[in-house]
């Protein structure tokens, strides 16, 4: 089984001369590859003398991760991809339960391992966790953190898991799903490109798992801090996008409760005096409406659309119930 693990940089030397010894050091399994995104500083020069053996390949423009990746796998023969972010500190033999996985299931396409905080190792990182599902609105939320609220890892999630979807932190995918579904949607540009590739290899029938037995270290916000506005509006308006293209059901009252739930997050966020992280969900509606007629023709194509949620609103059982971890669900 013939492994690629491609690490998309821009303007990350620093995270490079950080986290590439680990991956160098753990990785002897896999071939490694720096997918470069027309970074503007010395990262490529720097792989090229100190790690001569690593693969480089230099995309023509920023097309941020999806079309980064996307432009970068169609260079690389391989078997599986793990796309690996660039502030991921790997653990020895992590890729070993992986490959197992994936020997063991043929049906499965798609693989998390166990993400931790890399600034605070005993404890879930929010990007993914231990593997996550989304909620009948589309709000995604993890096995080990629920919105802001993150667990520690006592071993609870040790095991092998089907979820709904798998962290781009840290993200095996098979060549030949890769292929069939034509990649990530170009259009996310950046955060929750992953979810929507997964809903879409849910949809063909194929397995997403979370493999517990193998560990990594994620920074998270090291290209897009939470606070920035940026994110805010990627991650609203992406979600919108991947809920109408995706979703089983009658669409116009699921995406009108949808648009009241994000108009009480934007009174939150002036409630806590963060007006721009508002404006950022105003605009991430108006960009939505303004795709709307291309993401619904997106909904056409997919025809075998399956029940993607096992709770109805995550919203209301985390900020009313109080549910605070992925057990008292």
């Amino acid at each position: 089984m013939k492994i690629a693990i491609v690490i998309l940089n821009w303007n990350g030397k620093k995270l490079l001369e950080q986290f590439l010894p680990s991956v160098v050091e753990h990785s002897k399994e896999a071939t490694i590859y720096v997918a470069d995104n027309a970074s503007t500083d010395d990262s490529v020069s720097f792989v090229k003398m100190a790690y001569p053996f690593i693969n480089i390949i230099q995309n023509k423009e920023n097309g941020g991760y999806a079309k980064g990746y996307n432009d970068a796998l169609q260079h690389i023969e391989a078997d599986i991809f793990c796309l690996l972010n660039s502030d991921v500190e790997v653990t020895e033999n992590w890729l070993t339960p992986i490959i197992k996985a994936f020997k063991e299931d043929p049906n499965t396409a798609i693989i998390q391992p166990k993400l931790l905080d890399y600034k605070k190792k005993d404890y879930f990182e929010y990007a993914g966790a231990a593997g996550g599902f989304i909620d009948k609105y589309g709000y995604p939320y993890c096995r080990g953190r629920i919105f802001n609220t993150l667990e520690k890892d006592l071993g609870q999630y040790n095991g092998t898991a089907e979820i709904f979807w798998a962290s781009g932190a840290c993200f095996f995918i098979t060549n030949k799903t890769f292929k069939e579904l034509n990649g990530f949607d170009e259009h996310f540009f950046a955060h929750l490109e992953e979810i929507d590739l997964c809903w879409r290899t849910k949809n063909l029938g194929y397995s997403v798992k979370y493999v517990g037995h193998s560990k990594v270290y994620h920074v998270g916000g090291a290209t897009l801090q939470a606070s920035n506005p940026k994110k805010t509006f990627l991650n609203f308006r992406n979600s919108l996008f991947a809920l109408t293209k995706n979703a089983k059901g009658f669409l116009p009252k699921l995406i009108f409760i949808r648009l009241i739930l994000d108009g009480i997050a934007g009174i939150k966020f002036l409630l806590e005096f963060r007006p721009k992280h508002t404006f950022a969900i105003l605009k991430a509606h108006f960009s939505f409406y303004y795709y709307l007629n291309r993401v619904l023709r997106q909904r056409k194509s997919i025809k075998n659309k399956i029940k993607y949620y096992q709770r109805t609103s995550i919203v209301f059982d985390y900020f009313v119930i109080k549910k605070k971890n992925y057990k008292s669900l």
